[in-house]
């Protein structure tokens, strides 16, 4: 679980766990989701500046997760 703080909140990209938790590799994911492995990092490392629904929509449908499984955002608690 990575956690990326933005002004406001912050995000928590769980991919990576998702995967470990299913027994899946970045290759597998890669090949039947048709999905760059460059992307599949970027959603694991929370290294992104845009979502590509498309992207999630696909990784949702294949490892049957809500988007909030792969992309939480946690607004803080103080505003």
């Amino acid at each position: 679980m990575v956690k990326l703080k933005v002004e406001k909140g912050e995000y928590i990209f769980k991919l990576e766990n998702i995967l470990k938790q299913k027994n899946i590799s970045i290759n597998k994911l890669m090949r039947e989701t048709n999905t760059d492995f460059k992307v599949i990092k970027r959603l694991m490392l929370g290294d992104i500046v845009r979502f590509d629904i498309f992207v999630i929509a696909r990784l949702c449908d294949y490892l049957e997760c809500t988007i909030a499984d792969i992309i939480e955002y946690m607004p803080n608690k103080n505003e």
